[in-house]
């Protein structure tokens, strides 16, 4: 039967992995317990971080397992551009831009999320050469699909929090300028959307600052 490095069958290990990453409750959080499992889990690993790259911008670190990691920022590694569509990529021995060695050695990136705008890579690191062999590769993308699962179910419930809180401010807003000017409710939140065109602000700002104006 696989076992994971810590001793416990794949099964239970990936199954105790999916309750530790639903249990998360920001899409920040998702990602940091991502890269501590990262470690635990996948043969070879040492350190893992999460990486975005937008088109057209730099690669940004957004969650990291230790310091080195967070310190070594976005190895410049020709793999990157890969994973746009590949959901893999091994690099066995990594170099930089100028030829030169780099302290995190091999790398194994996984694909988390792809658009064409924005691509969510999660990396596991060594420091030593060829630390990461096919095994690595499968377990990695089993993990990475609970992962992906994980951000976005979390993801989800923050849009929707943030949905329900957006209504509950508009109808607030809306109170407040049908007291104000005597109008209905239908004429308040008609009055609340031209103001949100003429003055170009989204329609929750608005109501924030309407009903934040009122608290004071």
């Amino acid at each position: 039967m696989t076992r994971s490095p810590g001793g416990l069958d794949l099964a239970e290990a990936m199954t105790v992995a999916a309750r530790e990453l639903h249990g998360s409750t920001t899409p920040g959080a998702t990602l940091d317990t991502a890269v501590r499992l990262a470690v635990r889990l996948l043969p070879g690993a040492e350190h893992a971080g999460v990486c975005e790259l937008e088109r057209g911008e730099e690669l940004r670190t957004v969650a990291w397992s230790d310091d080195l990691v967070r310190e070594a920022g976005t190895p410049d590694l020709p793999h990157w551009e890969r994973l746009w569509t590949s959901p893999v990529v091994r690099v066995a021995d990594s170099v930089g831009a100028e030829g030169e060695r780099q302290e995190l050695r091999s790398v194994l990136s996984m694909r988390l999320r792809a658009d064409k705008r924005r691509l969510t890579v999660l990396t596991a690191y060594s420091r030593k050469p060829g630390a990461f062999d096919e095994t690595a590769a499968r377990l990695g993308r089993l993990f990475t699909a609970h992962v992906s699962l994980a951000l976005n179910s979390v993801t989800v419930r923050e849009q929707l929090t943030e949905a329900m809180h957006t209504r509950d401010l508009i109808g607030q807003a809306t109170g407040v300028l049908m007291e104000r000017l005597d109008i209905d409710a239908q004429a308040a939140f008609e009055s609340l959307v031209r103001a949100s065109q003429r003055e170009n602000i989204k329609l929750r700002d608005l109501a924030r600052r309407i009903v934040g104006a009122t608290d004071d």
